[in-house]
């Protein structure tokens, strides 16, 4: 007997407005670093709603904002700069994982000249906080990634969740990628690291210009809104026997 697999797709609902554009990964993980990050660049520059990643995978949840239903798993993109986002409203559960990264490799990955991703890890000092090490999946992204002054990791490590899935899918499939990895707030949703990455890392590498202010401004509010959305998918998981996100002491994510 054949084991099923189970699949992700992805539903175009505008065309991609920009040719090569940066991919910008923006699932929530450790300090919901990428989440804030990403919104806040998805917002500012205004990208457009070009379509939406669903599989039998994802938690069976519906997403709202503004008074409307949106999907769970979105990609955003924008012309000007050259950049396209993924984001997700609720961290995925470990079956998530592989459709997930399979469908951007084979439904996105010709739509986008390269990838960067977000990995938060818990910062072990308050010194910490904030700094950034890059990871490159090529000769090349390496090369961006000094000239963008980010320091690249010397020592071994390993990445897992959702991020650590698609880095490997790029690494397999020899499309450049950076890992950007984020000392955050052991605990809390970390809004200043968010913005030492968007200041320190992203915009060099993609050379755009994001306005920050709003993350100092805010930076309870966000707190408090992504704590609740950490809350809400710990309660579905709970209810679900097979639903579990994978926490490994060590790894990052």
């Amino acid at each position: 007997m054949t084991e099923q697999t189970t699949k992700a797709s992805f539903e175009r609902v505008a065309d991609i407005p920009a040719d090569s554009p940066t991919l910008i990964e923006g699932l929530p993980g450790h300090g919901l670093v990428a989440a804030i990050a990403v919104d806040q660049i998805t917002d500012q520059l205004g990208l457009e709603h070009c379509g939406n990643i669903t599989s039998e995978a994802f938690p069976p949840v519906v997403t709202f904002e503004d008074g409307l239903v949106q999907d769970l798993v979105r990609v955003s993109a924008g012309s000007d700069p050259a950049v396209m986002t993924l984001e997700s409203d609720l961290a995925l559960p470990q079956p998530a994982f592989e459709p997930l990264s399979r469908c951007v490799l084979e439904d996105l990955a010709d739509e986008f000249g390269r990838a960067i991703f977000l990995a938060g890890a818990p910062a072990e000092a308050e010194e910490q906080l904030g700094n950034v090490t890059g990871v490159a999946t090529t000769d090349s992204i390496r090369d961006d990634l000094v000239d963008a002054g980010i320091s690249t990791a010397d020592d071994r490590g390993l990445v897992g969740g959702i991020t650590g899935s698609l880095v490997q899918e790029c690494y397999q499939a020899d499309v450049p990628a950076a890992l950007l990895i984020v000392r955050s707030h052991p605990y809390l949703p970390d809004p200043e690291a968010a913005k030492s990455v968007i200041e320190t890392a992203l915009e060099p590498l993609v050379d755009f210009d994001i306005d920050t202010t709003a993350l100092d401004e805010q930076a309870d509010d966000i707190q408090q809104r992504m704590q609740q959305v950490a809350q809400q998918y710990q309660q579905i998981t709970e209810e679900g026997e097979d639903q579990q996100q994978q926490v490994q002491t060590g790894m990052f994510q």
